[in-house]
């Protein structure tokens, strides 16, 4: 099988074309695919007209899959799908149109955040509806050499309880306490440095009051989406896109008219655990 890799833009993100994902993927494919994305950050597959059981197949190719963190996010019959839409379920509004809003990391605030996330667009909007994504390596290596060595010994409070959207918090919170995690995370199959902070859940940087490290944060979440370290996603109905958390970070633009639905299935790979529960977390253990 050949496939045809293109660059989509300066900051990060690629296209794979010549794939059919709902039919079986050589392990050379898959290795190939990897590399790719270990490249670019961001992969766009599209015309991937498959069943959430070929979606959940093909992302077990890249490892293990998790179910979310937040329970009532899961899909009802399969617990490795969330799905991200507007539309009414069982009734009800869904609590995930209003998701992803702010520039963020999947899973940023728990102990295993996942290595990445494969989304698939079922339906969209007829127009907006985007995702933009950001590359973190350059936010951190476009640093001075005297602001790396600041950021390189700090830690960051990342907390569900700063994301404004979350519904039944209680619950939520009790679940998924906060954590202290490196401002700069080492990719572990790269060896790259990137930053690892995001204005959804960062709270704090650990050991400072919130006032103290305000200006830092607010200078590094600015910093970490220059134009020139992002990529604009437009979809199209059958897009399945997946990218590296690790590295990259996202966030859904919201700009569709809400009378339209707009409907996404993702899975999302299993991480490896990262930094302490902020309440057993101590200034000692930098």
């Amino acid at each position: 099988m050949t496939l045809q890799i293109n660059k989509l833009a300066f900051g990060l993100g690629a296209e794979v074309l010549g794939l059919d994902i709902s039919k079986p993927v050589g392990d050379e494919t898959i290795r190939e695919i990897r590399n790719a994305w270990l490249e670019h950050l961001i992969l766009v597959f599209p015309g991937q007209d498959i069943t959430l059981e070929q979606h959940i197949a093909f992302s077990k190719r890249f490892g293990p899959l998790e179910v979310h963190p937040e329970k009532h996010y899961r899909h009802s019959q399969y617990p490795e799908i969330f799905e991200v839409t507007n539309r009414m379920i069982d009734g009800k509004k869904s609590l995930t149109g209003e998701v992803g809003l702010k520039w963020h990391s999947d899973g940023a605030f728990t102990l295993c955040p996942p290595t990445g996330s494969l989304l698939h667009c079922a339906q969209v909007p007829s127009v907006g509806g985007d995702t933009w994504f950001a590359n973190m390596y350059k936010a951190y290596e476009k640093l001075s050499p005297a602001m790396k060595k600041v950021v390189d010994g700090l830690r960051v409070v990342n907390d569900l309880a700063s994301y404004t959207n979350v519904k039944q918090m209680d619950e939520h919170l009790k679940d998924n306490p906060a954590v202290v995690q490196s401002m700069v995370r080492v990719h572990p199959e790269t060896g790259r440095k990137a930053l690892y902070l995001n204005e959804s859940v960062t709270r704090q940087i650990y050991g400072m009051t919130q006032e103290e490290g305000a200006g830092l944060l607010q200078f590094l979440f600015r910093h970490s989406v220059r134009h020139d370290f992002t990529f604009r996603h437009r979809w199209r109905k059958h897009d399945l896109v997946i990218w590296d958390n690790r590295c990259a970070m996202h966030l859904a633009a919201g700009d569709y008219d809400k009378s339209e639905i707009r409907q996404m299935f993702r899975t999302t790979l299993a991480g490896e655990p990262i930094g302490v529960l902020e309440s057993e977390a101590s200034l000692s253990n930098a």
